[in-house]
C-alpha cells in the first residue's frame, strides 16, 4: 500500500432534503463527490445523519415515524453502501458515508458509519455513547467498539459527534496510530455544535492530530430525527508547529451548506507528536502519576 503523505481532505455541510426518488439521492451524491474530487479531494467526509433524508422516499408518514424511519433506512443499507461504493472507485476517492440508524435484530439498533475507498468497503464504525435523545427517545444503542482503517491516506478513525466529547476514545485511537479522526456531526442547537467542535479542537490538541468535523445544516420538518440541524463543517489541527496558531486549517460559514477542504500533511503530524513546541500526545500519561511525595 502507497502512503500518501499530503492530500486534501473535503468536509461537508451537509443540508437533509426532501427526495423525490431515488435517482434524486444518485444526482444529489454523485454532484457533492464530483465537486469535491474536481477541487483535488482525496478524503471526502459526510455527516452523522445524512442518510436520513432518505426515509422522505417513503412517504410523510412513514418519514414522521422514528421506527419507521429505521426500518425503511436499513432495507436500503445494501443499496446506499453500494452506490457509495461505486462513487468511491469513480472518482478514485475515499468517502466516509454518512451515517444512518441500522436495526441489527427486532431489539438493537446502532448508529453507523460506513468508509468506502477504490477498492471497496473498508469496514464500519459504530457510534460508541449514545446522545439521551438517541437513548431515551429513539432507543439507538451502542456499537461494538472503536476501529483503525489502515489506508493510503494514513491511519483513519472515527468518533460520531457525541463520542468526539469523550478524551478517552480519541486517546484509544491515537494511542493505536491514528493520525486523522473523522468526527460526522449532527446537531440541531448552536450549543450542541459548539459542544461537537470543542471536543473535536481538544482532541486534536492533546492527540496532535488532524480532525475533521461534518455537521447536517438546515431544516428537515419533517423528520422528528433531524428537523433542525445547526453546524458549520471544520478541519481542526494542534495549535502548534507546522499547523495554525489558532489550530483551525479550514472553517465555513455557520449553516451554510457545501464544502471545507484543507491539505492534510502526514509529516507534520509525526514531526510535531515528536518535536512539538509542547508535547500532549507523549506527556499523556504523566497526568495518572500518583503522588510519591
Amino acid at each position: 500500500m502507497q502512503l500518501m503523505n499530503r492530500y486534501r481532505a473535503a468536509v461537508a455541510a451537509y443540508p437533509i432534503d426532501w427526495l423525490s426518488d431515488w435517482q434524486a439521492y444518485e444526482r444529489k451524491l454523485t454532484d457533492w463527490v464530483s465537486d469535491a474530487t474536481r477541487q483535488g479531494a482525496s478524503l471526502l467526509v459526510f455527516p452523522e445523519y445524512a442518510a436520513m433524508e432518505l426515509a422522505s422516499l417513503a412517504g410523510k408518514a412513514v418519514a414522521a415515524d422514528l421506527q419507521q424511519q429505521i426500518d425503511v433506512l436499513s432495507e436500503r443499507a445494501v443499496q446506499i453502501d453500494a452506490l457509495h461504493q461505486d462513487l468511491a472507485q469513480r472518482f478514485n476517492c475515499y468517502v466516509l458515508a454518512g451515517s444512518l440508524p441500522l436495526r441489527l435484530s427486532p431489539t438493537r439498533v446502532v448508529n453507523r458509519a460506513r468508509l468506502f475507498g477504490p477498492e471497496g468497503c473498508l469496514g464500519y464504525q459504530d457510534k460508541q455513547i449514545m446522545t439521551r435523545f438517541e437513548r431515551e427517545i429513539w432507543r439507538v444503542e451502542s456499537g461494538d467498539g472503536l476501529r483503525v482503517f489502515d489506508t493510503p491516506l494514513g491511519r483513519l478513525g472515527i468518533l460520531i459527534c457525541y463520542d468526539s466529547e469523550f478524551p478517552l476514545l480519541g486517546r484509544q485511537l491515537a494511542e493505536a496510530g491514528v493520525e486523522v479522526l473523522l468526527v460526522p456531526s449532527c446537531t440541531d442547537t448552536l450549543a450542541g455544535y459548539w459542544r461537537v467542535r470543542i471536543g473535536a479542537m481538544a482532541r486534536a490538541l492533546e492527540n496532535q492530530c488532524y480532525v475533521l468535523q461534518a455537521p447536517t445544516v438546515g431544516e428537515a420538518d419533517w423528520s422528528p430525527a433531524v428537523d433542525e440541524n445547526v453546524g458549520a463543517a471544520a478541519i481542526y489541527g494542534p495549535p502548534d508547529r507546522g499547523f495554525p496558531e489558532t489550530g483551525v486549517l479550514a472553517e465555513g460559514e455557520l449553516n451554510q451548506p457545501g464544502w471545507v477542504i484543507a491539505e492534510i500533511d502526514l509529516e507534520a503530524v509525526a514531526q510535531v507528536r515528536e518535536a512539538g513546541q509542547v508535547l500532549n500526545f507523549k506527556h499523556w500519561p504523566e497526568q495518572f502519576k500518583k503522588d510519591e511525595r
